[in-house]
């Protein structure tokens, strides 16, 4: 099971071995099975003889060190390279750049087609200038799960599912049929069709291989990039792999090494147990809390000790999933016992599972470490005894409340000013009744969206049949959802359906509301589908603040929902539980959950599962029957509708005429020798100043498209309806709309444009076009800068670039004209992708911020770099001022690599990796 990738190009799968003579050829050596079958691999264990200091390095650096001594062919990896790794200390300045050979790629829908795009367009070049298009090839096994193209339109009924697909497949049918060209026209490139489940959940699943098996019988673990930041997911499985924009991926694909600079890596021990009641999700947001306290942004967190081992690998995985959220590289569960327990539940081979466990133990990498056994630069501990039911919200994943506390909390921000995280809105409007329609009323606090979603959850038994049997009982006991609440379940497999069905439990989630809706991203990404437009109008008109309780991992603002503000993050159990609730100004700890038969009062504590009630039912979860039948009906019986999607065939793309794709412009006026760039930036205006926590949900084009938007207005002109427009997301293969919807967010706030008599500020895309402070979409100025030739800049704050792994984040900057972000710090993804697409990231040093600068958005700027350019060197902001004075600022240079410092020069990693294999 799961050998498509490698059976679909055996010798391409193995591209990644290396040249031979091998500088550390001492180092390999073989291993056994239980089966008495033999491996080879190159020995960490022999390695430490030369370099004794790997016996203590933490599990996941000595997995990367593998990677590196393997493709160590003393050009792209080096003897050095091997030595600066092996000798890793846990407190060290960290300069040295590892360049990292993955073992595959995995994709999903939303970033994988531009991805498609990009290769697509690089065989149109190959063509043009007389190269065989083959040689754009991806050297790795290419994965892409189609998981976030599918909306809940409708729900609350058993034809949800079918009708949501139908209409998936009508709106993306362009999209689909490029697909299938891929497909044909590349070797190593694979679909997962739509309705099969979440990229991260069919990645643990099914396309996790535990080890590989290349040239000369050489094995090797499973390592990985991703298109998702949510990759990490399988860090719970003990693979290492992490999210990159889709330009880093590309690159991976196509020989690239993926550089990064050598980590620290933070120890988090846990101890003790969980207590009755408590579920993974409140771990997951309790850790997510604490680690953001940490910084461990750009870390690698490796977790340990006693606690770690008792947690089911399900646990493990939703802690590895939220990384991004508290802003690790990963969050890495060392492989053991668990590990393989989950392989035998979840259908691989004898085979496979036996070649995993017997490679773990030769490399000395099996078991959980427990305390003082290896070096970590920090330890942080937690005692899972004392993690308690929470939610987060309304507007970040870290910002975690004990579920007693939600009540009072929202009471609170709903009148605190919005620079305190509030929703500035009069207290005594709380209580108010607005009337909706067909009698219903909508107050401020009531639950709209209730949704069981996203990869975080969905992947986890234990809090999926918790929310079953809450259901169960609610049911028995008389207790319903109101029919105006958006509810559904989309589950991240279809396992998920077949043990909620032989549990007996789906039919009570389904007279709740809870009917499967989908397979895929739904509610967690912004494809929770439209409110009936009624609600839309009352909440609109009144400026209410209205509640989206989600099972999922990201509730940044205008991300669920334009017209929802407040978004809690909870376990499917408590989702099920607020649901039924109707508001999150009822106190769950204290207050009935909502009246039963005979009136009586119903509280959470007598609907709440017990753990012993979830164990009983576990064991219709981890059959590898189900897993194996599932997963081979995806290349047999991928499903009707994808059978019906014709693609065109041939090696190079004719790019047919398309709203949802077309040729990228990254590639015009291409040459093999690439012109001069000009370091820096000269005369500059500035397009936007935001605040702190800009995330790529801000910048990148996602969500709904609104029909007077620069994007909605170019659709039109291009024949498309209203009804058709899709989302942003799914139309990221045509540049035209994704550069129009670049900061367009409904929410987004530039702090250029003066606030309101009240204190507020204007929200949406806009900008002050210099001089004369005309205001206008910021597409429009951008076009109208372009065209007179002034380049422009981007002022941020703290954790610039937040959130998903966005490439259009950057792309689309790039395409609007912008040479430059200066910001007070970035998120890991977001500046290398900036970087990758040519685009300067800069940093204000000490307390320095564009606001006590004094910068308002009329001066003219220029960024001085010079013209040999060094990682991390100083730069300068020279800021022109309308009264005549001028000031001169240093600034950090944030191309933080040598192989960046190239990709810059040739004008983005494309053109750089384009030249390579045209050479």
């Amino acid at each position: 099971m799961a050998d498509a990738a490698l059976k679909k190009a055996p010798n391409k799968a193995t591209a990644a071995a290396p040249a031979r003579p091998h500088a550390y050829a001492k180092t390999l050596k073989t291993f056994t099975t239980a089966s008495g079958k033999e491996g080879r691999f190159f020995s960490l264990p022999e390695l430490a003889k030369q370099y004794p200091n790997i016996a203590r390095l933490p599990v996941s650096i000595r997995i990367v060190l593998e990677s590196v001594l393997r493709n160590c062919d003393g050009q792209k990896v080096t003897p050095e390279h091997v030595a600066q790794l092996a000798n890793w200390q846990p407190v060290a300045e960290r300069v040295d750049e590892i360049p990292f050979v993955v073992a595959r790629v995995v994709l999903q829908d939303f970033t994988g087609v531009p991805l498609l795009a990009d290769l697509a367009a690089m065989r149109s070049v190959a063509a043009k200038t007389g190269k065989n298009p083959k040689t754009i090839e991806p050297l790795v096994p290419v994965d892409l799960v189609v998981d976030h193209s599918v909306m809940v339109d409708h729900y609350g009924s058993k034809k949800a599912l079918d009708l949501n697909m139908k209409l998936e497949f009508q709106r993306n049918q362009e999209r689909y049929e490029f697909m299938k060209w891929g497909m044909q026209a590349f070797d190593t490139f694979g679909v997962v069709p739509p309705g099969f489940g979440i990229v991260h959940q069919v990645n643990l699943e099914y396309l996790a291989r535990g080890v590989h098996k290349g040239a000369d019988k050489i094995h090797y673990p499973d390592t990985l990039v991703g298109t998702d930041s949510h990759t990490t997911m399988i860090n719970g499985i003990g693979v290492v792999g992490w999210g990159v924009g889709g330009i880093e991926a590309e690159a991976g694909m196509l020989g690239q090494p993926v550089y990064f600079l050598t980590p620290d890596v933070v120890g988090f021990e846990l101890s003790g147990a969980l207590r009755e009641g408590v579920t993974a999700t409140d771990l997951v947001l309790t850790v997510t809390e604490i680690l953001r306290r940490e910084k461990v942004v750009g870390k690698f967190v490796e977790f340990f000790g006693d606690g770690t081992r008792t947690l089911a690998l399900p646990d493990r995985a939703t802690i590895a999933n939220m990384a991004p959220e508290y802003g690790a590289t990963m969050g890495f569960f060392p492989v053991d016992e668990k590990t393989i327990e989950y392989f035998r539940g979840t259908g691989r081979t004898k085979q496979e599972i036996e070649a995993f466990e017997a490679y773990f133990k030769a490399q000395q990498l099996f078991g959980v470490p427990g305390p003082g056994e290896l070096n970590y630069t920090k330890v942080v501990k937690l005692d899972l005894g004392t993690v308690a039911p929470s939610l987060a919200g309304p507007k970040r994943p870290q910002d975690r409340i004990e579920i007693g506390h939600l009540k009072e909390s929202f009471t609170e921000l709903f009148s605190k000013p919005t620079a305190e995280n509030g929703f500035n809105q009069p207290a005594d409007k709380l209580d108010q009744v607005f009337p909706a329609a067909n009698g219903i009323d909508i107050r401020n606090g009531d639950v709209l969206i209730a949704a069981i979603t996203s990869c975080t959850n969905t992947s986890n038994p234990g809090v999926l049949l918790a929310a079953g049997i809450l259901a169960k009982k609610a049911v028995e006991a008389g207790l319903k959802v109101k029919p105006h609440i958006k509810t559904s379940l989309a589950p991240g497999s279809r396992i998920v359906t077949e043990y909620l069905e032989k549990a007996g439990l789906l039919p009570y989630l389904e007279k709740l509301g809870f009917n499967v809706a989908a397979y895929g991203c739904t509610t967690c990404i912004g494809n929770a589908g439209d409110l009936a437009s009624e609600f839309n109008e009352v909440i609109y008109r009144n400026d209410l603040v209205c509640a989206a309780v989600l099972s999922g991992n990201r509730n940044f603002e205008a991300r669920i929902h334009p017209n929802i503000k407040a978004n809690f993050l909870a376990s499917p159990p408590l989702v099920v539980a607020y649901a039924i609730a109707g508001t999150v100004t009822k106190d769950l700890m204290t207050e009935p959950v909502g009246k039963g038969k005979g009136g009586r009062d119903i509280y959470l504590g007598d609907i709440w599962p017990s753990s012993d009630e979830i164990y009983q039912f576990m064991k219709y979860a981890m059959n590898p029957k189900a897993f194996k039948e599932n997963y081979e009906k995806v290349a047999s019986k991928p499903g009707k509708l994808w059978e019906q999607i014709k693609g065109v065939k041939g090696q190079v793309y004719d790019w047919p005429a398309s709203t949802y794709i077309a040729e990228p412009p990254f590639f015009q006026d291409f040459t093999m020798t690439p012109q001069q760039v000009e370091a820096g930036v000269k005369s500059a205006r500035a397009m936007a100043l935001f605040g702190d926590s800009i995330t790529t949900d801000h910048i990148s084009p996602a969500g709904s498209i609104k029909e007077d938007s620069p994007a909605g207005r170019w659709l039109k002109e291009n024949g498309v309806v209203k009804a058709d427009f899709n989302s942003y997301g799914s139309r990221r293969g045509n540049h035209e709309v994704m550069m129009r919807g670049t900061f367009a967010n409904v929410r987004i706030k530039n702090l250029m444009i003066p606030p309101r008599e009240d204190g507020s500020r204007e929200e949406g895309g806009l900008t002050l076009f210099q001089p004369g402070g005309e205001k206008m979409f910021i597409y429009d100025a951008a076009m109208k800068y372009i065209a007179q030739g002034t380049p422009t800049v981007i002022f941020g704050g703290e954790e610039y670039g937040t959130g998903s792994s966005r490439d259009w984040a950057a792309k689309g900057t790039q395409l609007l004209g912008i040479k430059a972000v200066v910001a007070r710090s970035f998120e890991r993804i977001h500046r290398s992708n900036l970087v990758g697409m040519g685009v300067l990231p800069l940093q204000f040093l000490g307390n320095d911020s564009w606001e006590t600068l004094g910068i308002k958005g009329d001066e003219e700027f220029d960024i001085l770099v010079g013209s040999d350019i060094k990682p991390q060197q100083d730069a300068t902001l020279v800021i022109r001022r309308t009264d005549g004075t001028e000031q001169q600022v240093t600034l950090k240079l944030r191309i933080d690599t040598p192989i960046e410092v190239d990709y810059y020069k040739h004008g983005g990693i494309l053109p750089f990796v384009l030249r390579q294999l045209l050479a």
